[in-house]
């Protein structure tokens, strides 16, 4: 493996904030960089199938493009060199858009989509794709058709790495990428991100340009409003890098709003609202400890912690629920063929649990979510942040549900997920630390467009914690740390 001497670190153990100042400083090459994930990539992926495609030689090209601009003298991004990974739902250019399925398999994506045009702008190369669950839908384990189970490196047989950017979290988690570009419409970041040992960035729906048609073909309202496009990272001073080139207005997405990176200074001591169990169902020791070392952990760093309710939470998950299962319903006949048997039946459960409504029960629906957004805000006017839990289990068996009480026992525990989701507004997933083997996490969730306090409180547990990746899945488990 390469080593990076000047940062005492291998080249796939440093963050992307690292070797961006590396490879401009002339420290090291981006071809070096680039060489030595490709190789990283080899040697862990077949223990973990997080990467379905390797973007071997046009990111070695764009890699020699980068020295060459840095030998002439020219100026170079922010992160210049740096490998990043991109979720097979995702466009690249020249790449297929697979979704897991294959039927897809042959749908190659003639331009980048947004996020993925700006890192390049940044200097940032595409390295590989990664797993999802077949069309993004198919379950919260990352399993598609096309190229199986993706698997958690902490505990390969026995936990799933959660979904549906889980090919991506378990890519940073390892060493292969030190950024992977996926998308959150219910935990879709911040579920593997935890289930890792990485960091996630949900941003606000309107924060990032994104583009999710598929043939020319534009989505349906949910499709619209719950779905955005986010990094991850092994530190939180890398999402900031990347959440600083994603951010703002974009002709291709008329939903990206020019809100500035960093919102108004707050009055000292900033309060956060603390929720260790959303809802009251339950929540699992390891992850209350690690809910409760964050809260320590900020109140020590002068934030004002007090526990609260989660605004709105069952009418944002009764809104959510409606909306997917009603939408899904209109299209089911095109979307069941393209899925596998259990994916299909993940589906059928969701449509069970709440049947699809009529046109008016629809209507009213936008107008509840509306509702639920109003009384967020509220909740927003007097605490600027919320911190609880992603998931109020530990990971699960690496499986598809196929009958209610699993669909339940999978999804009910990440409702806060689900609920931020639905209304909008940004989180930030950070690890707290590893417990008897399993890397634990909790979310920061903020007002609308303050992704900028979501990362400064991450960025401060994260400083009081540590980073816990990355490990090597053909290695024994590193020490734990809470």
């Amino acid at each position: 493996m390469q080593v990076c001497i000047f940062l005492n670190v291998e080249i796939c153990g440093a963050t992307a904030k690292q070797l961006a100042a590396a490879v401009s400083a002339g420290a090291v090459s981006a071809v070096e960089v680039m060489t030595a994930h490709l190789a990283r990539i080899e040697a862990v992926d077949p223990v973990v199938n997080a990467v379905t495609n390797v973007l071997a030689d046009s990111a070695l090209r764009a890699a020699e493009q980068v020295d060459r601009r840095l030998a002439a003298g020219a100026r170079v991004g922010p992160l210049a060199g740096v490998p990043f990974t991109v979720k097979e739902n995702i466009h690249v250019a020249g790449s297929a858009t697979t979704m897991g399925v294959p039927r897809l398999r042959h749908l190659v994506a003639p331009e980048d989509a947004p996020p993925v045009r700006r890192l390049r702008a940044a200097g940032a190369i595409p390295i590989g794709r990664t797993n999802l669950p077949d069309l993004t839908i198919a379950g919260m384990h990352t399993t598609s058709t096309l190229y199986g189970d993706t698997r958690n490196p902490w505990d390969p047989a026995g936990r799933s790495p959660g979904g549906s950017s889980g090919g991506d979290g378990v890519a940073v988690a390892t060493g292969m990428t030190p950024l992977g570009l996926g998308n959150d419409s219910g935990g879709s970041l911040r579920i593997p991100a935890t289930f890792n040992g990485v960091a996630a960035l949900k941003p606000s729906y309107g924060r990032f340009a994104a583009d999710h048609r598929l043939g020319g073909q534009e989505p349906t309202l949910a499709s619209q409003v719950l779905p955005v496009d986010g990094p991850m990272a092994r530190s939180v001073a890398d999402l900031r890098l990347v959440y600083e080139v994603l951010a703002g207005a974009d002709p291709q997405d008329p939903r990206a709003v020019p809100a500035p990176v960093d919102g108004a200074a707050l009055a000292e001591p900033v309060r956060v609202g603390l929720v260790v169990d959303p809802g009251g169902h339950g929540v699992h020791p390891h992850v209350r400890a690690a809910v409760q070392t964050a809260a320590a952990v900020l109140r020590e760093a002068g934030y004002l912690v007090e526990e609260v309710e989660t605004p709105a939470l069952a009418e944002a998950l009764e809104v959510y629920a409606g909306l997917i299962s009603t939408e899904f319903s209109l299209v089911w006949s095109n979307i069941r063929p393209l899925l596998s048997v259990s994916g299909r039946r993940h589906l059928e459960l969701i449509m069970q649990r709440r049947p699809p409504l009529d046109l008016a029960g629809y209507v009213q629906l936008t107008a509840a979510r509306l509702g639920a957004q109003r009384q967020w805000a509220s909740f927003f006017a007097r605490y600027a942040l919320l911190l609880g839990p992603v998931s109020t289990e530990l990971p699960p068996a690496p499986l598809v549900p196929t009958d209610a009480q699993e669909h339940e026992r999978m999804m009910g525990p990440v409702r806060l997920c689900t609920a931020s989701s639905l209304v909008g507004v940004p989180a930030v997933a950070v690890p707290v630390g590893v417990t008897e083997g399993l890397p634990q996490g909790v979310q920061i969730i903020g007002g609308m467009y303050r992704e900028d306090l979501c990362l400064a409180a991450a960025g401060v547990i994260e400083n009081a914690v540590g980073v816990v990746t990355p490990l090597d899945p053909r290695l024994s488990r590193p020490a734990e740390s809470s």
